[in-house]
C-alpha cells in the first residue's frame, strides 16, 4: 500500500512541475505582459494639457478649457467680453 502511494505522489510531483507549474507561469507572463502594454497604451493616448496665460487678467488655463476670441486665449467670458 505505501509503494502504491509514494507511486501516486512521484506521478503528481513530476506532473505538477514538468508539466501544470511552467503552463501556469507562462500564462502569468502573458497577462502580465499584456497588462503592461495596455498601460503603456493608456499613458501613450494621454494628451498633453498645455496651459495658455489669459490676455487680458494672466491667469493660466488649460488649452482645453480656453476660450479663444480672435486668435487669443481669454479664461472666462468675462475677460474675453462676450456674452
Amino acid at each position: 500500500m505505501l509503494k502504491i502511494l509514494l507511486t501516486i505522489a512521484v506521478v503528481w510531483a513530476v506532473w505538477f512541475f514538468l508539466i501544470k507549474k511552467p503552463k501556469v507561469t507562462a500564462h502569468r507572463q502573458k497577462m502580465a505582459q499584456k497588462a503592461r502594454r495596455e498601460a503603456a497604451a493608456k499613458e501613450a493616448s494621454k494628451e498633453e494639457e498645455i496651459m495658455v496665460a489669459c490676455e487680458k487678467c494672466g491667469t493660466y488655463v488649460s488649452s482645453k478649457e480656453a476660450i479663444i476670441v480672435s486668435g487669443r486665449y481669454y479664461c472666462s467670458k468675462s475677460c474675453a467680453g462676450v456674452k
